[in-house]
């Protein structure tokens, strides 16, 4: 939030002791085996979430792939039929085999489009579930933890990383079982044709995980850094473009333009070098493969000659027929099949496990701290509030407040002005309770604040900012929204009070044209004023104006300063200012300079002392 004069100070939901690389946190390190089995298994919780589609996309997947893994062997004794020499074909015997094996491969077919539809299905509530639980877990985090995260990371994480683990659970989770049946089920085939040839694979397979192996341990950081670059890449481009009128203003595009390209050129660095080797492995392990068909090729034609010359008997282990040394090549196929999908899935896996590992990161943030058991709601609320010894600092070493003490009488306006950086949004931040004070305390119709639900202690707040919010949604949405089940007249008189309502008037739909991207298309004035006029139909009572009428000319100021004294008028105020005129009526000016209360009391008061509010009042109007 940023600030001009005297009114300046750190920004509302601030953190000094989170100042840092805002993608700190997501930086790779090794993901250990117990780590990445506790991934795996909170996965596996968002699967069986959804048990029943589970269910039945397990069944269509052995379905599909126990009828297909007959299609090999029948070809087999579809070949056998036919004998070497003219007319030696048993045509009824193929043509039943052939039939069948037909029927299996249109059924594994029909099972398999299935399976793919209910895995869309199966995918879309995985997404929907992990963003609503990761969103819902973010409006839960304390401010603090915003402020050391970018959003375009956060959002990052919404998306992206959310897509990228859905593929991983809706797909490749599924696709690794599915593989597991066509291994399982073609290892038993091959063993029932021809026992010496599957020691083929006894070489080529431990190979092939050797090299799976070894490339996932190199794949798997690769892939945590590129997630975090993206994160970083979002996080610069969503700031820069919030900040475009800022950076036309200062000539600073080709700046920007430089840095975005060193971000952008780190990205996808990550990128090329995480998809380089992982897309290493399914080659390297195709190889393997394709060299052991190639084995049982060769030893499977010799088998044959030695079976068709009759050197070898029926009986013997290196007896074979044609149609099954046949049937035992396709088979060895869909064993080695499986094998490589698995070593390319890997790769993506490793991409799901970094970005999953980004979710869970969140989701492990620890809420705001609960309301203490015994915590009472805040009702009937006078406005008194007492601030006792009161200590706070965002960093151990760096106090902020320091032993402040303070007594406000129910319906006074308290007025804090000083310097940049001594701490006036601070005492707000006290106030609402978004951080706990180190010692001291601070009470509220004498009633500290711990003692207080955090829900019902902040709507005894209305507060109007120097930072407007805007949401999407009507004007009338937005005036409204402080206050559920307000009236249009309601709504109307508030705008009317903060002088905007002719304004809206003039809107294409009035009060109810669609406010887009927070605002974007109305001036800053104008957004403060319905905030204004949002805080005018809350029924709240206790006030913070921070910077209120910062955005706003000194006549709109004088126009609605009638406005503003009704709004102010039998509530407890906490104003922070900068424009010193603002400020003069309040029943009590608190200076603040370093952290400390150095002066107090009412305008006249100041001004006779000379003081340091003096020099401040002098300066502005010397």
């Amino acid at each position: 939030m940023n600030r001009g004069g005297f009114g300046g100070g750190k920004a509302m939901l601030a953190d000094p002791r989170t100042q840092k690389n805002p993608n700190n946190s997501q930086k790779a390190k090794k993901l250990d085996k117990k780590t990445r089995r506790m991934v795996l298994l909170r996965l596996g919780k968002y699967l069986f979430k959804h048990k029943l589609i589970l269910l039945i996309a397990f069944v269509l997947m052995i379905s599909s792939n126990v009828l297909a893994l007959f299609g090999p062997k029948l070809s087999g004794l579809a070949i056998n039929a036919i004998e070497p020499g003219a007319g030696q074909v048993d045509i009824p015997t193929a043509t039943y085999y052939v039939i069948l094996m037909a029927i299996f491969y249109v059924l594994s077919a029909l099972f398999s489009l299935l399976l793919a539809l209910t895995l869309v299905k199966l995918g879309q509530r995985i997404t929907y579930t992990l963003r609503r639980d990761l969103f819902e877990h973010l409006l839960t985090l304390p401010v603090g933890y915003f402020d050391r995260h970018q959003t375009g990371d956060i959002i990052s994480h919404i998306s992206y990383d959310v897509d990228t683990v859905n593929t991983s659970l809706s797909h490749d989770l599924l696709q690794i079982c599915a593989s597991v049946i066509t291994v399982v089920g073609s290892v038993a085939m091959m063993l029932s044709i021809s026992p010496v040839l599957v020691l083929v694979f006894v070489i080529t397979v431990p190979i092939s995980l050797l090299i799976a192996r070894r490339r996932t341990t190199k794949v798997r950081p690769l892939f945590r850094r590129r997630s975090a670059k993206l994160g970083e890449l979002n996080g610069y481009a969503e700031e820069m473009l919030s900040g475009q009128k800022t950076i036309h203003a200062y000539g600073r595009e080709n700046t920007i333009s430089t840095k975005f390209d060193e971000k952008n050129a780190e990205a996808c660095a990550a990128y090329y070098e995480a998809d380089y080797h992982g897309a290493a492995i399914g080659p390297s392990v195709n190889f393997i493969n394709n060299l052991s068909i190639s084995l049982i090729i060769m030893l499977g034609g010799i088998f044959y000659m030695l079976s068709l010359t009759g050197v070898v008997g029926a009986g013997s282990v290196f007896f074979i027929e044609l149609g099954f040394l046949s049937s035992f090549v396709q088979y060895s196929r869909r064993f080695s099949g499986p094998i490589n999908e698995f070593a390319n899935i890997l790769a993506d896996l490793q991409s799901a496990l970094a970005a999953a590992e980004r979710i869970f990161r969140i989701l492990d943030e620890a809420p705001e701290r609960e309301d203490a058991p015994d915590a009472r709601t805040l009702e009937s609320v006078t406005g008194e509030v007492d601030f006792e010894n009161v200590k706070f600092g965002y960093l151990p070493e760096k106090t902020i407040i320091k032993n402040l003490t303070l007594k406000v009488k129910p319906g006074s306006t308290v007025a804090i002005v000083g310097p940049t950086g001594a701490g006036k949004t601070t005492i707000i931040n006290l106030l609402m309770r978004f951080y706990d004070v180190d010692s001291g305390e601070i009470r509220i119709d004498g009633t500290a604040l711990p003692e207080i639900t955090r829900a019902s202690l902040r709507a005894a707040y209305t507060m109007v900012l120097q930072d407007t919010w805007l949401f999407g949604g009507s004007v009338a949405e937005n005036i409204a929204y402080g206050r559920e089940g307000a009236t249009r007249e309601e709504i109307i008189a508030a705008a009317r009070a903060a002088k905007i309502d002719t304004f809206i008037d003039s809107l294409p739909d009035g009060y109810d044209t669609v406010l887009t991207d927070n605002g974007v298309s109305i001036s800053k004035g104008q957004k403060q004023l319905i905030t204004i006029a949002r805080a005018m139909l809350a029924d709240s009572p206790m006030l913070i104006l921070d910077e209120a009428t910062s955005n706003v000319d000194s006549r709109t100021e004088q126009q609605i300063g009638e406005a503003m004294l009704r709004l102010m008028h039998g509530r407890t105020c906490f104003v922070i200012a900068h424009r010193l005129s603002t400020i003069q009526n309040a029943d009590v000016i608190l200076v603040v300079k370093d952290g400390n209360v150095i002066e107090q009391g009412d305008h006249a008061t100041l001004l006779a002392a000379g003081g340091f509010y003096a020099s401040l009042y002098n300066s502005q109007f010397a």
